[in-house]
């Protein structure tokens, strides 16, 4: 059904490290002061654990269910805190493009580039993400198999990309419902990418709030943990000091304080399955 590549085919440099890697962060840059306690935090947590760390955060998004919706500061200034976190916590740094434009300058700033899960089949956007020579991150869209990710990621390929991961986070169950098949961690591994589990997305209600999306965060950490087991190369997790205020998906975000323990036991649960996972 797709062709088995082999990692030594297509090295990811930054993400294939052998090792669980995290990425994560609030879903949007809501001001300068939350998103660098949270980067500051996660370097903390991460440095502790010995965890490889991508700090995520988005500049606009540009998919919000309401036109009333917050969507974050812009390209522009968004970058510019991206820049200062960079420099200043010396992280490094994902965050999703939305246009073909802007995929050079971002890849200024960006260690690795995502592209989000509605966009994922966009040609143009993928291949001006890819010839930018950063690595990249492709968010598996709700709508798709994982079988169908191999189309994406030839697309990548072709314009030059080397360094690919796929992120799952569910797929499309009835209305405002996703459920996630754990079988396509396998599946798209097997395809010479690492994977991503997207651990908070996979718990959203997309549109569940009428004008936005709600989620079940409590969840969250079971997800993550299965898809660890299920051997998970990273974990994707939005997180917030205070979910309950978050402008953005604060309903599926988990607790910045509780993210020590939920690590802790990530790292446990892949030194436990280590032997078994197909380097």
């Amino acid at each position: 059904m797709y062709t088995h590549y082999s990692k030594d085919q297509h090295s990811n440099k930054i993400m294939e490290q052998n090792r669980l890697f995290l990425i994560a962060g609030p879903c949007v840059i809501e001001s300068e002061e939350i998103t660098f306690k949270t980067a500051s935090e996660l370097k903390k947590i991460t440095s502790e654990l010995d965890i490889p760390f991508i700090f995520k955060a988005s500049f606009d998004k540009a998919n919000r269910s309401s036109i009333n919706s917050f969507r974050g500061p812009g390209f522009a200034k968004g970058i510019e805190i991206l820049k200062e976190i960079k420099k200043s916590l010396e992280l490094q740094i994902i965050s999703d493009i939305h246009s073909p434009e802007q995929a050079e300058i971002a890849a200024e700033v960006l260690d690795v580039i995502q592209i989000p899960a509605f966009l994922c089949r966009q040609t143009d956007l993928i291949c001006a993400a890819a010839k930018t020579g950063k690595a990249l991150n492709i968010k598996k869209g709700q709508f798709l198999s994982p079988y169908e990710c191999l189309n994406i990621i030839e697309k990548a390929r072709a314009c030059g990309s080397t360094e690919i991961s796929i992120t799952e986070r569910g797929t499309t169950f009835g209305y405002n419902n996703l459920v996630v098949d754990f079988r396509s961690i396998q599946i798209i591994k097997k395809m010479g990418v690492s994977v991503i589990f997207d651990a908070t997305h996979s718990v959203q209600f997309p549109g569940g709030g009428g004008t936005a999306s709600s989620g079940e965060s409590h969840f969250a950490p079971y997800l993550a943990k299965a898809a660890v087991a299920a051997g998970a190369d990273g974990v994707f997790i939005e997180t917030h000091p205070d979910p309950n205020k978050a402008l953005c998906d604060g309903p599926n975000s988990i607790p910045l304080d509780k993210m020590t323990s939920l690590l802790t036991t990530l790292v446990k649960i892949r030194e436990a399955i280590s032997s078994e996972i197909d380097t």
